[in-house]
């Protein structure tokens, strides 16, 4: 018998075949062939490398190095790289750079550029329904509208609002509850918002029109110049890392919150539909995993930073920091009820997205009350014990 016959028998039989089968191959492929196939099953990132690679621009609404904002799209970008070993590379140009920092939307929509950074209430001139997936007056929170867009249809919905632009959306950022923005003047009543000239969009800014005031979008560049020189009576941004950085401070020391108009905004990475549909599967998987994971990092970021930046503006440069009275915080929830029930009924998308808003609102019930809010008045009531003892 054999040697090699030997250790063949020694092999069990339901395997006998196969160790022969690989032995023959081995003897025929050469090193040549062992090396290939060593390549395809132990070295797959070499492969996922050696694939098709995508060249893609990105356009956004932000300011050049604007923290979280523009430094998120740039991370953004960099993240896909890195992962997909430089498969995927992605140009990202600042607000103004390639094109205007409102026409994000459009260049996306027309396949100029093939993504985009920004806010969908940006673009509540051409869908309307957008603005719920940025920000809703009095609405949900960052883990709200997390929660509404990952597990309760909220994604979707804004998928089929942005189907007849040739884009699709993702979720790639969140401010937090924001502040309720600077003011020239002090706030006494909701009457003082009669005549007031503000930078503020989305459904937050149809509600001070609606309470009398004049409403002025602007990009973030412009609206330091404006406020300064009186174009503007009052702005929002985001919240302390921002304004502080972006000098509101220095045209206007009157500083208001909560963010009533804004409590959770959501930032967007907007992508051409025929560009992101023409990608392979898995660098479709990849962009979808880095927008979330830009998404967590981007709110983590303003939560990290924002304590210091809000010390910082009342300590070292006089800040009078004030909370909305009651008054108008209730006459702001009235009014934003009307306004989303006008917003509604004008086109039937809106309306679609503002039943499922309500439903998934309802479906949360009384669980924050027993949850967060139970937790938050504890430790108030903490404070106050604290501070009286």
């Amino acid at each position: 018998m054999s040697e090699e016959k030997e250790k063949a028998e020694a092999i069990p039989e339901d395997e006998r075949t196969t160790a022969l089968d690989r032995r023959s191959f081995l003897r025929k492929a050469g090193v040549a062939g062992v090396a290939a196939a060593a390549a395809s099953t132990v070295s797959a990132p070499v492969i996922w490398a050696q694939g098709k690679s995508y060249q893609w621009k990105m356009v956004t609404t932000w300011p050049p190095e604007m923290p979280v904002l523009q430094t998120g799209a740039q991370r953004f970008a960099k993240r896909v790289e890195e992962l997909s070993q430089g498969r995927m590379k992605i140009q990202v140009y600042a607000g103004g750079e390639l094109v205007p920092p409102l026409g994000t939307f459009d260049a996306v929509s027309q396949g100029t550029v093939e993504c985009g950074s920004g806010a969908s209430y940006y673009w509540a001139g051409k869908c309307p329904a957008g603005q719920w997936f940025s920000a809703v007056p009095f609405g949900f929170n960052p883990q709200g509208i997390n929660t509404w867009f990952y597990s309760g249809g909220g994604l979707q919905l804004w998928e089929e609002a942005y189907a007849p632009f040739n884009v699709v959306p993702r979720p790639q950022g969140n401010t937090g509850v924001q502040m309720g923005g600077w003011f020239r003047k002090k706030i006494e009543s909701v009457d003082d918002f009669k005549g007031l000239k503000m930078r503020i969009p989305g459904l937050g800014g149809k509600v001070i029109a609606k309470a009398g005031g004049t409403v002025v979008l602007l990009a973030g560049g412009e609206i330091y110049t404006s406020l300064e020189r009186g174009v503007i009576d009052a702005t929002e941004w985001v919240g302390p890392l921002h304004d502080l950085r972006m000098g509101f401070y220095q045209a206007t020391k009157y500083y208001y919150y909560p963010g009533w108009h804004e409590p959770g905004t959501t930032l967007e990475v907007i992508f051409n539909k025929k560009a992101y549909d023409e990608l392979p599967a898995d660098l479709k998987a990849l962009l979808d995993t880095v927008a979330a994971e830009t998404n967590l990092w981007s709110l983590c970021e303003f939560e990290s930073q924002n304590g210091e930046a809000l010390e910082t503006l009342v300590t070292k440069h006089g800040v009078e920091l004030l909370r909305f009275p009651d008054s108008v915080l209730n006459d702001f929830r009235k009014l934003s009820e009307e306004v989303l029930a006008e917003e509604a009924a004008k086109d039937p998308m809106c309306k679609k997205v503002h039943e499922a808003f309500l439903a998934f609102r309802a479906k949360l019930g009384k669980w924050g009350t027993v949850s967060e809010k139970a937790y938050y008045d504890t430790i108030a009531e903490r404070i106050a014990e604290k501070k009286s003892s």
